[in-house]
């Protein structure tokens, strides 16, 4: 039997040596050992088959990081159900489709979004029950439940939805056994996590990166996951580490720009050995600068929801700044070009990805699935080179790629060079034709506090830095971006105002 929970809970109290009285969880809700969340999980368990949830039928959860979050998301899996965590920046429109296309049968949620999947479960014909806080705490308190349902490692454990960004939300659905995988190539191979670690997560658990930070990892090896069920901040993030004596902490290059516009001191994140970096590529730039602030190190990576969580990334005391890195142990990668064909180094192309941790596939996608899930292969679509040295660098989403002048250009060249300016605290170029319906690269910049720097500057610090084709056609400064519900900037939306600004001329 394969049973995720056994995994990463019970494991723990087998080991014996005071085991079960590590601290599994820690944060504003206080200290929880692994003996009581063992007890907590059995006892919800119980409840849940008590309440009629099924094997494979689905609970979706609307929930802040909390020790309710990870016993609700752990006993599901004990009973063979499939927990499906949605983000908690859902309005009420987008849970009534979550729960219709999921067909989920019953609904949990934590105080703060009570109102919200009230609303939402009016509009569900199909849920059968809303457990509330109270209703939580009702399971919690039954009889514990020792049964564990026979899941093998192919069975389904749980659904993580896609942002949704370039059309409806997906599903992408994971196994039993890729929980281990990931586990035992990333946390364990690059991270190198340790029993003694806490782990800290500006990126919430609702989504896949933040799931393996907070959830996954820590209970893997016995280690600490602090929560902080607030919206992520640079100063409350930064004051959870002091508090809770963070080692790892794990964040995405927007936040760490904010950290630094924020002004947290030197000092901010004391006890925190090593720093990792997803979602979306972090600068060289940014890298240099947040590293001798902090004094902490970060290594970028990439991940996706198919994949669960990170097969590509840098290494402790080997980092190469503004490259992802190389294959995370027990995955296979390979660039292909336009014509489907392998890409030398130095050539741009799509990255694929292979390895067991891959979803099998999209729930009722049958279209999505087929252009993303290809044979053994995962079609990222991202582009990236490879260079002679072994590390792989991205240059942007394929789609984002422009063509100026007769020559691709990647947005992240462009981006990385506007960083160079001591006046630049964040860039963000996107493509837009102009009034000749020619694609021109258009700069989206948040200056540095207390500096000041114009349109025409910048303009000329690419000019000399890079091709003067590549340059930005205008600069806009702006305060803060658009981003998804992951933290991503909505490049869709820059695009539109991109096309409106040179359209006006």
């Amino acid at each position: 039997m394969t049973n995720a929970s056994i995994y990463l809970l019970d494991r723990r109290l087998d080991e014996g040596e005071g085991g079960g009285d590590r601290i599994a969880l820690a944060g504003v809700a206080g200290e929880t050992t692994y003996a009581e969340l063992h007890d907590r999980v059995r006892r919800t368990a119980g409840g849940l088959r008590r309440a009629g949830l099924r094997p494979e039928q689905r609970l979706l959860m609307v929930m802040a990081d909390s020790p309710e979050f990870v016993t609700v998301f752990l006993a599901a899996l004990r009973i063979g159900a499939v927990p499906v965590p949605v983000s908690t920046m859902v309005r009420t429109d987008g849970l009534v489709e979550l729960l219709r296309d999921s067909r989920a049968r019953f609904l949990a949620t934590t105080a703060e979004f009570a109102t919200l999947a009230a609303a939402g479960a009016a509009g569900a014909p199909e849920l059968e029950r809303l457990l509330g806080p109270q209703e939580l705490g009702e399971l919690a308190a039954g009889d514990p439940d020792d049964e564990v349902y026979p899941t093998a490692a192919d069975s389904p454990a749980f659904w993580l939805y896609t942002s949704g960004t370039t059309g409806r939300p997906k599903a992408a659905m994971h196994r039993h056994g890729s929980i281990p995988v990931v586990c035992e190539t990333y946390a364990r191979q690059v991270l190198g996590i340790r029993p003694d670690d806490r782990c800290l997560s500006a990126a919430k658990a609702f989504f896949a990166y933040g799931l393996g930070n907070s959830v996954l990892f820590p209970l893997s090896v016995g280690a600490t996951a602090v929560l902080e069920p607030a919206p992520s901040k640079p100063d409350t993030i930064a004051a959870c580490a002091q508090k809770y004596s963070a080692t790892l902490f794990f964040g995405g290059p927007t936040f760490f720009a904010g950290m630094l516009r924020t002004g947290l001191p030197a000092d901010a994140l004391p006890d925190v050995r090593l720093a990792a970096s997803a979602g979306e590529p972090l600068p060289a730039e940014l890298y240099r600068r947040w590293t001798s602030h902090f004094g902490v190190d970060v290594i970028d990576g990439i991940g996706m929801t198919e994949m669960l969580h990170i097969f590509l990334s840098n290494r402790p005391g080997a980092v190469l700044p503004g490259t992802t890195g190389v294959a995370v142990p027990g995955y296979d990668l390979r660039i292909l070009d336009e014509q489907g064909h392998e890409a030398p180094n130095g050539t741009p192309g799509t990255l694929f990805v292979r390895g067991d941790s891959t979803a099998t596939g999209y729930w009722s996608r049958y279209a999505a699935s087929r252009q993303v899930f290809q044979g053994e292969w995962l079609r990222t679509g991202d582009t990236y080179v490879r260079g002679d040295d072994g590390y792989y660098t991205c240059l942007g989403r394929t789609g984002d790629m422009l063509k100026v002048s007769g020559i691709w250009v990647a947005p992240l060249e462009v981006e990385n060079r506007l960083l160079t300016h001591p006046a630049v605290a964040q860039a963000v170029v996107v493509g837009a034709p102009d009034a000749d319906g020619l694609d021109k690269p258009v700069a989206y910049v948040v200056s540095r506090p207390g500096s000041t720097v114009t349109e025409h500057e910048l303009v000329d610090h690419c000019r000399e830095g890079i091709e003067s084709f590549k340059r930005p056609r205008r600069v806009v400064f702006v305060d803060s971006y658009p981003t998804t519900a992951t933290g991503k900037v909505r490049r869709v939306e820059l695009r539109e105002a991109a096309r409106q600004l040179l359209k006006a001329g």
